[in-house]
């Protein structure tokens, strides 16, 4: 049995927030945890799809080829200085999972300014 369950993820910026699309086909919503982490700088997508089959009522089948992922699983994507991280949203339909982290507008640093130095004469 492997636990090679990665689950594939993209990550799209609009101009109004950072979307997360997961493929977790045959996972239901339960089964799926979505959190903020790290103060608000990280989001983390995990879960645990179980051992379907595989059980004390079945000891005696024989399996010939078992090729679908199962176990646990973790992805964790570093969200940027923009997000809106007490604000994100998730949903979940047909085993894809969508994640939607607003954004905020980010206080730009301070430019610095060159100030000329008069020379004194006197």
């Amino acid at each position: 049995m492997s636990l090679c369950l990665t689950p594939p993820t993209d990550w799209k910026e609009t101009p109004d927030a950072h979307i997360f699309v997961s493929d977790l086909p045959g996972l239901k919503k339960e089964e799926v945890t979505v959190e903020v982490v790290d103060e608000g700088k990280a989001l983390q997508i995990s879960g645990d799809r179980k051992n379907e089959g595989f059980n004390e009522d079945n000891k005696n089948d024989k399996w010939h080829h078992v090729e679908r992922c199962r176990g646990k699983f973790l992805r964790r994507f570093r969200l940027p200085e923009n997000a809106k991280s007490d604000e994100v949203k998730a949903s979940m339909e047909n085993g894809v999972l969508v994640v939607t982290v607003p954004k905020q507008e980010v206080k730009k640093k301070p430019e610095t300014k060159v100030i000329d130095i008069e020379e004194i004469k006197g």
